[in-house]
């Protein structure tokens, strides 16, 4: 069993599937995405040396039946299909089940939807729709992934990932099991004085060069897509504060494999909090 659903920025979804109304016929895209390969060539070389890749965007294509009880009821959910999946929205949020795995992924659709004419493609009470969905990064995302604060008292708590317990209260080891780098989300909470997140792992850091009151806290995204610095005080108030950053931090991800993770600050760091989110990247589903 497969079923897709599509949630735009208005909030509204539809739900592609093996029931009416919206009958998933078929669906293409899932895996197969283009590899763009990055490399050089000296003179009188034979062949090229590698550099590097990266993938090209993704596109998802689909075929849908539109079902209805009546003429009308069936027109009623064609113009339900489209008001949905309008392009002019933007950018929404494709989800993928099956009886394996959750994913999503970012996209927005490449045009409107088609319906096509012909006795195959519409009837009394059914209408054909072949829809195109452009995904600007190829990955699809597992379901955020909310870490338990890096600080807390000495004590057991259910958590998937490893947690080391002991003496080095303020480094957590964070296994990438996916199939790219993923992007995380911080929040520094205060008080803090320059406060500053480092994979170990890599030797890659954030640091903040400012303080943080005891009701304040920072959101840091390091996706490209949503790279931001976000300062909110103690009346919830948010403002861009990227200048804050220290100039060699780097925006990290989480490498595959194991990422081990450290907080510290120029202050004690006695029961501070930071939280950090990621959704594992993988190549399909």
């Amino acid at each position: 069993m497969q079923q897709i659903t599509f949630h735009n920025n208005l909030g509204k979804s539809i739900v592609l599937s093996n029931h009416a109304p919206f009958m998933l016929n078929k669906v293409e895209g899932l895996g197969d995405v283009g590899v763009s390969i990055n490399s050089s060539k000296s003179p009188y070389q034979d062949g090229t040396t590698y550099i590097d890749n990266t993938l090209e965007p993704r596109m998802i294509t689909m075929e849908v039946t539109i079902l209805g009880e009546t003429p009308t009821d069936m027109q009623r959910n064609r113009a339900l299909l489209s008001s949905i999946l309008n392009p002019k929205l933007g950018p929404g949020v494709l989800r993928y089940e099956n009886d394996l795995t959750v994913s999503e992924i970012r996209c927005v659709l490449e045009s409107v939807p088609k319906f096509p004419s012909g006795m195959d493609s519409r009837g009394m009470n059914f209408q054909r729709s072949l829809l195109t969905f452009y995904c600007n990064s190829p990955f699809w995302k597992s379901l955020v992934v909310e870490e338990e604060p890096t600080f807390e008292a000495l004590f057991q708590f259910p958590f998937e990932d490893e947690f080391e317990m002991g003496m080095q209260r303020d480094r957590r080891v964070i296994h990438n099991d996916g199939d790219a780098p993923c992007p995380i989300q911080v929040e520094f909470h205060g008080p803090a004085v320059n406060p500053i997140i480092t994979n170990t792992t890599t030797g890659e850091f954030i640091r903040v060069n400012q303080t943080l009151g005891e009701d304040e806290y920072m959101l840091i995204d390091t996706s490209d897509e949503e790279k931001s610095v976000v300062f909110i005080d103690g009346q919830n108030n948010q403002r861009n504060v990227f200048n804050w950053i220290d100039l060699r931090s780097d925006f990290f991800k989480l490498q595959l494999g194991e990422n081990i993770i450290e907080y510290s600050a120029d202050s004690d760091i006695q029961g501070a909090i930071v939280n950090i989110r990621y959704q594992k990247q993988f190549n399909s589903v």
